[in-house]
């Protein structure tokens, strides 16, 4: 099936707002077999949303869109679809009724052009929207499937994830597995897929960069759920026996969450300092759910002063070795571990720029990790500007966190 997804609104157009919906829409599409030839937005103009919706059931068999569901004058997508199908609008009753409980129970006061979200094309059916008052609407039309979704994405997911799925799906068994990565760009992480040679029936193998990560999905798409299964396993290892040493998880949602993890899990307790990263590294760390159970503390000790009262940095290695070192990487990751009595620590320093002296290396980075009894100092060069510097850093310190803890469960107990 070949898809086409429609955002509408003004301030999509005018770049007021991110268009996130047609990124997320996209992806699961692909993960639901269905392929999405089509990105289409359109501003709060009826005839130029009239001409898209014309063309898009032309040459799409699923037709998506997102926005215009509102109670206001320029919300028009129902009324552009009508004219489109030549199906009338006709009100709901019981939508109605829906939408007036909604404001009452919320305390709010009901306008009455609020109702306009009570109508829908004729033979068309409403769509639940639990977290707002504008109803999604499903039409079947000329051997085509219709959905309208609200534009907020709050709105719109689970919308789409609790009942827009089953709607447009056939009756092929779908299979994702998903292989999270980091160390590896895209790039390179592109060319050692395509050595592999993964050219199985009914199987599409994708990459998606994220921020310091790399998602393969592993799709499979057919009847015979057998061999979807045994053939997607053997994917997964095929992949996992060439680039295992860059995997963190399968289906996990990031490397931190990765990290907190294992640190729950082995009953262990983690503390930060930081200096170039500037609390992103302790932000990262700490959007986990149930962070709190492993990690202790984080500091920002950004001044030499701050890392000398703080974290017993000796102003004789910042005279002599420099701010950004090796030297004081380790002396700010033990002087943390004494003092907050951790199992492990890390330590972060660097130029993140820009600096008019040019004896200053911007993007020079140093992260140090540290237990008790053993410590790893990791030293890269970042290009980019001040925000992707300090990005790269906290990636990087994040990846060689996973990869330290992770050689400490299976060799020794920390």
């Amino acid at each position: 099936m070949r898809a086409e997804i429609i955002t509408i609104g003004t301030e999509i157009m005018l770049g007021s707002i991110l268009n996130t919906n047609v990124t997320y829409l996209s992806r699961r599409l692909m993960e639901l077999g269905i392929e999405t030839l089509y990105h289409t937005s359109v501003d709060d103009d009826y005839e130029r949303l009239e001409n898209v919706l014309t063309l898009a059931i032309e040459r799409a068999d699923i037709i998506i869109t997102t926005g215009g569901l509102g109670p206001t004058d320029d919300d028009l997508t129902k009324e552009a679809l009508t004219n489109v199908t030549g199906r009338a609008l006709v009100a709901d009753i019981n939508m109605e009724e829906h939408i007036k409980h909604y404001f009452a129970y919320s305390k709010r006061d009901m306008t009455l052009n609020n109702l306009k979200q009570a109508m829908k094309p004729e033979g068309a059916d409403f769509i639940d929207n639990p977290r707002g008052t504008a109803p999604g609407i499903y039409m079947e039309w000329n051997n085509r499937k219709i959905v309208m979704m609200p534009g907020p994405p709050r709105e719109m997911k689970p919308m789409f994830e609790d009942n827009v799925v089953n709607l447009i799906k056939d009756d092929h068994i779908i299979i994702v597995k998903s292989i999270n990565t980091s160390g590896l760009g895209e790039s390179t992480l592109g060319t050692q897929l395509k050595h592999l040679d993964l050219s199985y029936p009914d199987f599409t193998i994708t990459t998606y960069a994220g921020s310091g990560s790399v998602e393969i999905k592993v799709i499979g798409r057919g009847k015979d759920k057998h061999r979807l299964e045994k053939d997607s396993e053997e994917i997964v290892e095929r992949i996992r026996m060439e680039i295992g040493e860059h995997i963190y998880g399968y289906g996990v949602s990031s490397i931190e969450g990765a990290i907190i993890e294992m640190l729950i899990h082995n009953d262990m307790k983690m503390a930060v300092c930081e200096s170039v990263t500037g609390g992103n590294l302790s932000k990262k760390l700490t959007s986990i759910p149930g962070a709190s159970k492993s990690f202790d503390r984080g500091l920002v000790t950004y001044s030499n002063n701050s890392k000398i009262q703080e974290l017993g940095v000796s102003e004789e290695a910042l005279e002599k070795f420099g701010v950004v070192s090796r030297e004081v990487a380790y002396q700010m990751a033990n002087g943390l571990i004494e003092k907050s009595n951790t199992d492990i620590v890390v330590a972060t320093t660097g130029y993140a720029g820009p600096d008019e002296d040019p004896n200053v290396k911007t993007g020079l980075i140093f992260i140090c990790i540290l237990t008790k009894d053993s410590h790893e100092i990791h030293e890269r060069i970042f290009s980019g500007d001040r925000d992707t510097i300090q990005e790269r850093a906290t990636n990087f310190a994040l990846w060689n966190v996973y990869n330290f803890i992770n050689k400490k469960l299976t060799s020794t107990t920390l």
